[in-house]
């Protein structure tokens, strides 16, 4: 059997799909049936935002992924030593098992044959085939394109096998791979109908876990899948209770309520309480996520250089470290964590100079008005930031930094919302003025970053992709570029230095610092291990049992 598709479909952008991306953030009413029983083998894992969407190829945030780890499958996974490991493929293809070209352009997928949905239907190259569609489908609101656009044609040369066809070799692809999680065909009337389908409802995946249900705004449940794949994983239930407020999430770990505090986890100005908390695990794991003061660039205040230069110096962020997060997060001038091999340890480090940044924006034309705010050619350097309510520790990192830009003559105005607020459309489509937010930058274990800096990929500019700070930087854009396409790994990490290099400079995302999660689990929970690799600590649930 063989059959190709052909991805030759008009482009017409994110904005397209809004309305019918909006369909699918719909929740499933509460269920009385098939609830985790008291006693049974299951794990209550406290975060604190809420899940949204599940349909893992539409835009989504890092803590969706906890989600999908478990209930979808991708052809091969990374895991925590950076190991490309096969899933729904047989076996990873590399050029050295013969299964990619010598030239990089023609991959072969062997798939496996055992695989159920968690309907009972039979997995098949056709499920991969129309995903691989979707994300080529340019009416398809994806969460990224990234790599795809690279695939000419796509075959289906067997029931259980595929292959495609590259128009330039493209080095990120392994790891991009490892993150898009095949969707069920029969669950989409079409490709141009996938709106159409009641999926986010009940996402049907191939995943360890399957769908109990989703209470909206309290809890979303998981189940072993009987007929998984792989090894039967040991807990029966998984349930992942939404606590916003970090403070009561604490509260019900002391007392017991939930078994595993995770994603953003406990705040570090707690993190002595509980280590002196008895029958818990205390841990602090760095992670790849890198957090930051987000500028919108298409603003008109921002759209100067010195601007952002000025504000970065304006800002006190080794006493917010020091004192706020009690001296556990790691400063960064990198959107790289330091455990990556592509880190550049040479960046210039922050200084804490407001005369400087002051003097900068003098130069640069901004004078002070009546109201001491400043100003220049009818624009004040005045705007909002915002991040989630109930982050007692962003908020108080928000007033910090009011205070530091007060006192150069910027006048910032906090404004946080509900986290399936603040990281909706108010996020996505860049309708913010800056933020304060966590964001792994990498693709996997890859440096490559252009699905956030590239300015081809800013959904606000109907691009697909992750560019929230319409950044445009042409000679950027063709480094970024470079670097996807070097195979050689000496090669990309200086292309990948220069990279960081300019985004030092440039600063569409202020640098502060490197996340050190301080994650906690009650004693006797085993299996829960960090991925720097991966979004979400909950990647190997599957693994998780009590001993």
């Amino acid at each position: 059997m063989s059959a190709s598709w052909n991805f030759s479909i008009g482009r017409r952008g994110f904005l397209g799909g809004g309305a019918a991306a909006a369909m699918l953030l719909s929740s499933r009413p509460a269920q009385a049936a098939d609830q985790p029983a008291a006693g049974k083998n299951q794990v209550v894992i406290g975060i604190s935002q809420e899940p949204t969407v599940f349909n893992p190829l539409l835009p989504h945030i890092e803590v969706d992924d906890g989600i999908y780890l478990n209930l979808f499958s991708p052809l091969w996974s990374i895991d925590d030593r950076g190991r490309l490991c096969p899933e729904l493929a047989r076996v990873v293809p590399t050029q050295e098992n013969g299964l990619v070209s010598e030239d990089g352009l023609v991959w072969t997928i062997p798939l496996r044959e055992d695989v159920k949905w968690h309907d009972g239907q039979s997995f098949s190259a056709e499920d991969v085939m129309f995903t691989f569609a979707l994300l080529k489908n340019a009416e398809f609101p994806a969460f990224s394109r990234q790599g795809y656009e690279y695939m000419d044609r796509v075959e289906q040369t067997g029931p259980y096998e595929i292959r495609w066809h590259m128009n330039k070799p493209f080095a990120p692809l392994h790891s991009i791979i490892a993150s898009t999680f095949i969707v069920p065909r029969h669950h989409f009337e079409s490709v141009e109908k996938w709106s159409d389908s009641h999926f986010a409802e009940h996402p049907v995946g191939t995943g360890p876990f399957q769908w109990v249900q989703r209470l909206s705004g309290e809890k979303i449940v998981l189940r072993a899948n009987p007929g998984f794949y792989g090894p039967r994983p040991a807990l029966d239930y998984v349930t992942f209770s939404y606590i916003p407020d970090l403070t009561v999430m604490f509260t019900q770990f002391q007392v017991g309520a939930i078994d595993y505090i995770g994603m953003q986890g406990i705040p570090p100005n707690r993190y002595h309480e509980a280590l002196q908390i008895p029958g818990r695990d205390i841990i602090s794991i760095p992670q790849s996520f890198i957090e930051g003061l987000i500028f919108n660039t298409a603003r008109p205040q921002f759209r100067d250089q010195a601007v952002r230069r000025a504000i970065y110096m304006a800002l006190d962020k080794e006493s917010v470290r020091k004192y706020l997060y009690q001296d556990i997060l790691i400063s960064s001038e990198s959107y790289l964590p330091r455990q990556s091999p592509y880190f550049n340890p040479d960046l210039p480090a922050h200084v804490f100079d407001p005369t400087q940044a002051a003097r900068i924006l003098a130069e640069a034309g901004w004078k002070k008005g009546f109201d001491g705010v400043l100003h220049k050619d009818g624009v004040r350097l005045e705007f909002t930031n915002s991040t989630t309510s109930g982050n007692q520790l962003r908020e108080q990192t928000q007033e910090v930094f009011q205070e530091n830009l007060a006192n150069i003559g910027i006048r910032m105005h906090i404004r946080n919302m509900p986290p399936a607020v603040m990281w909706g459309e108010y996020w996505l489509m860049s309708e913010f003025d800056t933020a304060l937010a966590s964001v792994d930058y990498m693709l996997g274990a890859d440096p490559d970053s252009a699905s956030y800096f590239n300015g081809r990929n800013s959904p606000a500019l109907h691009g697909a992709g992750q560019n929230i700070f319409e950044y445009q930087n042409p000679m950027l854009d063709s480094i970024l570029d470079m670097g996807s396409v070097v195979l050689d790994t000496d090669k990309r990490k200086e292309i990948y230095k220069k990279i960081q290099e300019i985004l030092r400079q440039e600063l569409p995302m202020a640098p502060l610092f490197q996340i050190v999660s301080i994650e906690g689990k009650k004693t006797g929970l085993s299996g829960c291990r960090p991925n720097i690799n991966v979004r979400s600590t909950c990647w190997n649930l599957r693994e998780w049992r009590w001993v």
